[in-house]
């Protein structure tokens, strides 16, 4: 089996530790990790299906195909385990998924404007799969894709490591892109994806985790969820979701989140709902900072996000139409909510955002971890 790099096991302790957290120490020692994996048929290739458990009522389910996090399983106040993530009845139904659910989103999540940005001097056109603008890495982006994966074992934790090269040129991007993933799930209910790009001409990269979350286990809607966001500042749209270049500040506005609110509680105030990327910081430092905590009070589980990007992409599930049904339940409009760590929107045409440009000899690195437990 080959062993992880140590750049990247480094990357991950030091995100496992900077989180860590005592607990009753009789817990961890009961902790114990089992891992399976299936193939699946899906059109005319086959993908993996990876199943991890750490013995501490959490287990996370992950396709090589999209890289995609099919299933987050965790406890709620109670002991009672259910999955937190939008989904489907099978893992083969994720070929025809329309809405991104819980899939690595690239090579630039979210959206750049006519699908158009000028790299020295030279133009790029995208391809444009959201109108006139481009969106989540084009219409077969790193969701649609087959990656490679295998097993990642560690003494404290277990995870699956997948890469993919994406081709210069491929839906206009120019370069050829080395990608790697590695999710790893800890003893202490901690989720960490750690995402790295090499490039051999200058391009651009955001890459992102495009999770549905619901943390009632699908009883509810999400507009009772409780939310902080760690973010002064937020970039307005204009009709087509494109930032218009401001940041500007979230007081006094239905976009404050900075001390807790129900998600519902302003919505109506926003139009359609929240599509909107938070500031949570103007300069892009590297750092692993937390970014959101997410609540729902009936079930008491809790899910803090923490991030090195400087944005988070704040979205309320406005497109989802009820016509996706997964062990009956319909997924309406607000049914599930997405935190997705990024660079900002459009940031190759807007000088004024941080960059998301990579260079030859440069590694891209976006680390995410979730943090789940419960509240009484």
């Amino acid at each position: 089996m080959e062993k992880i790099p140590h750049f990247q096991l480094f990357v991950i302790c030091l995100i496992l530790f900077s989180c860590q957290k005592p607990k009753d120490q009789k817990n961890v020692e009961k902790a114990t990790f089992d891992i399976h994996v299936h193939s699946i048929q899906m059109g005319d290739k086959e993908a993996k299906v990876f199943h991890l458990k750490n013995g501490n009522g959490m287990e996370v389910e992950l396709l090589s195909y999209g890289g995609i996090l099919s299933k987050i399983i965790v406890p709620d106040k109670e002991g009672n385990s259910e999955n937190i993530l939008l989904t489907y009845n099978s893992p083969e139904e994720f070929q025809f998924d329309r809405y991104f659910f819980n899939a690595t989103a690239g090579r630039y999540a979210n959206r750049i404007a006519k699908g158009k940005f000028v790299l020295d001097g030279q133009e790029y056109q995208l391809t444009t799969n959201s109108g006139e603008n481009h969106i989540h890495g084009g219409r077969e982006g790193f969701n649609k894709k087959f990656w490679e994966a295998e097993i990642v074992e560690m003494d404290d934790a277990i995870g699956v490591k997948m890469n993919y090269v994406s081709p210069d040129g491929e839906e206009g991007y120019p370069g050829n892109l080395k990608t790697t993933l590695t999710f790893v799930l800890d003893k202490e209910n901690r989720l960490s994806i750690t995402m790295t790009a090499e490039t051999d001409k200058s391009t651009i990269v955001n890459l992102t985790h495009h999770g549905y979350f619901n943390l009632s286990g699908m009883k509810e809607n999400v507009l009772d969820h409780e939310l902080t966001l760690y973010a002064e500042y937020y970039t307005p749209v204009d009709a087509g979701l494109i930032p218009t270049g401001e940041i500007v500040s979230v007081k006094n506005t239905p976009f404050d989140f900075t001390s807790p609110h129900k998600v519902g509680e302003r919505i109506g105030e926003t139009g359609r709902g929240y599509d909107h990327n938070y500031v949570v910081k103007k300069v892009h430092d590297g750092k692993l900072t937390r970014m959101a905590e997410l609540v729902h009070g009936g079930s008491g589980r809790k899910m803090t996000l923490f991030s090195n990007m400087p944005g988070v992409q704040f979205y309320t599930g406005n497109f989802l139409d009820g016509k996706q049904v997964t062990d009956g339940v319909s997924y309406t409009k607000h049914y599930g909510l997405c935190l997705e760590p990024q660079f900002f929107p459009d940031s190759p045409n807007k000088p004024n955002f941080p960059s998301s440009r990579l260079d030859p000899g440069q590694v891209y690195q976006h680390e995410i971890v979730y943090v789940f437990d419960v509240v009484k």
